[in-house]
């Protein structure tokens, strides 16, 4: 008789209101050593997840990626699709956007900043003090000008050029 091989366990990690899914994948990732090739082989979806990281959802990921990586990271597929963008809203992969002031509120990468025709964050929806920032939206560090990596990479919050902290970049927002 063939005992069954166990599922490996992993550490769960809760996604956050309006995050988008590389900046889930990435905390997912570090919380349990895994390199996304390592998650697309435990997953059975393979490179796709590096994809997905680069928002780069052209095909859009199918209901059985969907469940695979939900069986895995344990969160359920509604909750994952919550962190794509709505059918039909085109995404702008790069360069990678940031609202500073929505981060030092919840510091994540959220979703809606990568669509094509955003450019201004509209923040009343996801911002716990229910604030309209009102900001345009960074696409590079304010300090140094590196522009920002992708948020599966974003460990620190914080430019990785020169370490100013995603937080204290609001200052040099520009108010629309």
């Amino acid at each position: 008789m063939e005992i069954p091989a166990e599922q490996p366990r992993f550490f769960q990690v809760e996604p956050l209101e309006g995050e988008s899914l590389s900046h889930f994948l990435g905390r997912f990732r570090r919380e349990n050593y895994l390199t996304a090739t390592q998650l697309g082989k435990l997953t059975g979806i393979g490179a796709v997840i590096s994809r997905w990281e680069k928002f780069y959802l052209n095909p859009f990921p199918t209901p059985q990626e969907l469940e695979a990586l939900a069986a895995v990271v344990e969160v359920k597929v509604d909750r994952l699709i919550e962190m794509l963008p709505p059918r039909g809203v085109t995404m702008k992969p790069r360069p990678i956007r940031l609202c500073s002031a929505c981060y030092q509120e919840s510091p994540c990468h959220r979703v809606e900043w990568q669509f094509k025709d955003v450019m201004v964050c509209d923040c009343l929806r996801h911002c716990p003090l229910n604030n309209r920032h009102q900001l345009a939206l960074l696409t590079k560090c304010t300090n140094c000008e590196t522009p920002f990596p992708i948020p599966a990479d974003w460990v620190q919050g914080e430019c990785p050029h020169c370490f100013l902290p995603f937080t204290k970049m609001a200052r040099r927002q520009k108010r629309y």
